[in-house]
C-alpha cells in the first residue's frame, strides 16, 4: 500500500492512468501548457482516466474497497475479459480538449467492483463513469483554444506505447494525492 489515509474520513476516487511513454508526453503537454498559458483545471490532476466519482468514506473501510478491485479484477482475467483501453481519438471543443477513451472490459470490471464491494460507513453511492476520456484542459481562456490545440497536437502522439494502471486515489483538501493502491491493466 502506498502513503497511509491522514485523516479519519476522506474522499476516494478511482482512475485508470497511463504509464510508460504517452504518459510522459501528456505530462510535457500539462507542464508546458501551465508555463505558456497559464493554469486551467486539468492542471489540478495526473493525466487518468475517472471510472468513479468522488465518495466519501471512513479510512478503516479501505481494505474492504482493495479486496473488492482485486476480486473484481481476477473475475474479469478469469472471464477473459479485455480491460485494453483503446484511444478513440484527440478531440477538441471549445471548452473541453482531451483524448477519448474506450474499455468496455474495464466498464464491466468497475461494476462488477461495485457488486462486489461492501464498505459499512459509505454513505452515498458509487457512481460509476460511462463517458471515458482523459482530460488534456478545460475551464482554460478561450483565446488560448487554439494554442493549447496546438500543443497537443504537436507533442502527443496517440501511437505512443502506453500502459495503464488501475489506482485507488485519495484526495486531500488542498488537492495533493495519496495513491493508495494500483494495479497494473494488462
Amino acid at each position: 500500500m502506498g502513503d497511509e489515509c491522514i485523516s479519519d474520513r476522506a474522499n476516494f476516487i478511482i482512475y485508470a492512468c497511463p504509464v510508460g511513454e504517452l504518459n510522459n508526453q501528456l505530462e510535457a503537454y500539462f507542464s508546458k501548457s501551465l508555463q505558456l498559458y497559464g493554469e486551467n483545471s486539468a492542471h489540478k490532476y495526473m493525466p487518468h482516466c475517472t471510472l468513479t466519482g468522488f465518495f466519501s468514506d471512513n479510512c478503516s473501510s479501505i481494505p474492504f474497497y482493495f479486496e473488492a478491485l482485486a476480486r473484481a479484477y481476477k473475475n474479469a482475467k478469469h472471464n477473459n475479459l479485455s480491460l485494453n483501453i483503446k484511444i478513440k481519438q484527440l478531440t477538441f471543443n471549445d471548452n473541453w480538449h482531451g483524448l477519448e477513451l474506450q474499455a468496455d472490459g474495464l466498464k464491466e470490471l468497475m461494476l462488477d467492483f461495485t457488486q462486489i464491494e461492501n464498505s459499512p460507513t459509505r454513505t452515498d453511492k458509487l457512481r460509476l463513469k460511462d463517458w471515458l476520456h482523459l482530460s488534456l484542459a478545460y475551464d482554460f481562456d478561450y483565446q488560448d483554444g487554439e494554442k493549447l490545440k496546438s500543443l497537443a497536437e504537436e507533442l502527443i502522439d496517440l501511437n505512443s506505447k502506453v500502459n495503464w494502471e488501475l489506482r485507488f486515489y485519495q484526495k486531500n483538501p488542498d488537492w495533493s494525492w495519496n495513491c493508495l493502491q494500483s494495479w497494473s491493466i494488462d
